[in-house]
């Protein structure tokens, strides 16, 4: 079996085709999928997934792309977090690269997200891009190594990879893993230990190898974890074996199916 532990569900490319994305996830051996809440407007919707579909879960968070949404207090994120299918916080974190201005409102956001997690101890999922300095030194600051987590759709490097890895955290591998000119991201999927590997599809973005450039969903995680066991030298088996184990210890309210 594997998981699929980053992927948007509910958003409209997706959404209307539900029951067959399902079909085709069970197809291929995706037992499992994990639907990301980018806002809290949004999260009822997130939410209703999780609850109408047993292999699906949710997590809360307000993406740092998204401005003139309502704003999360520790409180209401730590409330929303303990529905039984709400397995984490996020997705959180810092982006640079899309909000460049005034990046301290991030920071204070990213500061509640951590916080709420610590509370109800569940995992952070993080987003990081053009930021990541700045993202592990907040995680080292907050102490989310309390809590832990996971470096959603990871594209550092192996250094950076390093520092979140002594943070407690995981490591997940999207679709960018499989693109030919993703040689730092490749070589970080040959270092990284496989107990601290994750994959996932981010669906409906960054659909992998050979699907580049179409829309995107859970059953194509299957191409991202035979990258990886094809870079690690490994049988596809023991990729899936590991990877959905780590899902497991890192999310445990999460029930296998």
């Amino acid at each position: 079996m594997l998981v699929d532990s980053h992927c948007h569900l509910d958003f409209p490319d997706l959404a209307d085709g539900l029951p067959d994305i399902l079909g085709r996830m069970q197809e291929k051996g995706v037992g499992l999928a994990v639907c990301i809440g980018v806002n809290l407007e949004d999260f009822p919707g997130v939410l209703a997934l999780a609850e109408q579909h047993a292999q699906l879960y949710a997590t809360v968070g307000v993406h740092p792309e998204y401005t003139d949404v309502e704003e999360p207090d520790e409180a209401r994120l730590v409330g929303l977090a303990a529905h039984p299918k709400v397995i984490g916080i996020g997705e959180t974190g810092l982006d640079y690269y899309w909000q460049k201005d005034q990046p301290e409102w991030q920071r204070a956001r990213f500061r509640t997200h951590i916080a709420a997690a610590k509370r109800c101890a569940k995992p952070l999922i993080v987003h990081t891009r053009d930021s990541a300095a700045d993202t592990l030194r907040m995680l080292r600051e907050e102490g989310a190594d309390t809590v832990g987590g996971v470096m959603h759709c990871f594209t550092e490097n192996w250094d950076i990879a390093r520092q979140a890895l002594d943070l407690g955290f995981y490591i997940s591998f999207s679709g960018i893993v499989t693109f030919k000119n993703a040689a730092v991201i490749k070589d970080v999927a040959t270092k990284c230990p496989l107990d601290r590997i994750l994959v996932e599809t981010d669906s409906p973005y960054l659909a992998p190898a050979p699907y580049r450039g179409k829309r995107n969903e859970p059953s194509y995680v299957r191409h991202v974890a035979d990258e990886v066991a094809r870079l690690r030298g490994m049988s596809p088996e023991a990729v899936d074996e590991a990877t959905t184990d780590n899902f497991f210890r890192l999310f445990p309210t999460a029930q296998r199916p």
